[in-house]
């Protein structure tokens, strides 16, 4: 049996335009410490695991193999000719390993900080996952978030899973004190991960079986991929399987999906902000705010984005706008 890392490196990061974009998405930004997501992601796991895994797209893959260089553990890489989900990507990497194998999925995208309580977290679910358990893994939530979904809990066991919720209902789920914000993180023996996709979605692993045996060095066929439904792991087995369990982590957690939490982030490491908590991103340009507070002016040398912090789940659908069009923006 070994232990693979499975870092997930497909997204955009479409809430974090104009920094990210189609070809230069968050997690290959180095924005932390001269580092980027992608990197801290397989230092952090490479402690735990016996393996590294990647399963991205064919515009991201030679750039992850360059950022992993320095890693010395075995590493594999599966590359997407076509986006088709998490539960395909998850697939894929399940076919790639024996059926006991233990597989820690990980985004590449999320700021996770203290590595004592991470490894504890991961030790625990790789014994339930022993135990032929699938487990994701919960944060401990500090503040009524809107931009994750939760997971509520009794114990180690999954009562329900909710979507994002609005303020009104966040503030419910962190005064109830059973629930977890969804980190998009699981673990589980790669046979298990399987047969319950064959018990729940067997379209998908049917499509996924084909693109794979059809795939050459690990590229997946473009014509078989086509074929696959676009499903998330989530809604495919997650929250239909009847062998879910949840590990309550207490590790400081960040998906870093949007300006605000960037914005935090920022601020955090001494970033400067000015009296009316306004923020600049990307330049060394005189900004001043009039009438402004808790606003943010993002710079790139082709586009400009200012926003206030609180809309900042709203930046996607500029980003979407441009996707219609075909923007050379994107």
């Amino acid at each position: 049996m070994k232990i693979y890392n499975v870092i997930l490196s497909g997204g955009v990061g479409s809430r974090l335009w104009p920094l990210s974009r189609k070809q230069h998405p968050k997690q290959f930004l180095k924005l932390f410490s001269g580092k980027a997501l992608f990197e801290l992601t397989a230092e952090r796991n490479q402690k735990v695991v016996d393996q590294i895994m990647v399963v991205g797209n064919t515009d991201h893959i030679e750039w992850s193999k360059q950022l992993l260089s320095d890693v010395t553990l075995p590493k594999t890489f599966i590359t997407e000719t076509a986006a088709r989900n998490t539960a395909a990507a998850i697939a894929f990497a399940a076919l790639a390993v024996d059926p006991d194998d233990i597989l820690i999925i990980t985004p590449s995208d999320h700021l996770i900080q203290n590595q004592d309580a991470y490894e504890k977290a991961i030790k625990e679910a790789v014994e339930l996952a022993k135990k032929d358990f699938l487990v994701t893994f919960g944060v401990v939530p500090s503040k009524p978030e809107t931009g994750y979904g939760y997971i509520e809990y009794e114990g180690k066991d999954v009562l329900s899973f909710r979507e994002k919720p609005n303020t009104e209902t966040a503030q419910e789920f962190l005064e109830r004190g059973t629930f977890l914000w969804n980190s998009g993180m699981f673990c589980f023996k790669a046979g298990v991960l399987l047969d319950e996709l064959k018990n729940y979605q067997p379209e998908v692993l049917d499509k996924c079986s084909e693109a794979w045996q059809a795939s050459e060095n690990q590229c997946l066929d473009i014509d078989a991929s086509l074929q696959i439904p676009s499903i998330s792991i989530d809604y495919a087995v997650m929250e239909r399987s009847k062998k879910i369990k949840v590990v309550p982590a207490h590790f400081r957690w960040n998906d870093l999906g949007s300006f605000e939490s960037l914005y935090d982030y920022l601020r955090s490491t001494g970033h400067p902000v000015d009296e009316n908590g306004n923020m600049v991103i990307g330049t060394e340009i005189f900004t001043a705010f009039v009438g402004l507070k808790d606003s943010i002016l993002v710079y790139t040398p082709d586009a400009l984005l200012i926003l206030h912090k609180e809309k900042s789940q709203d930046v996607k659908k500029v980003y979407n706008q441009l996707e219609k069009y075909k923007s050379s923006l994107r």
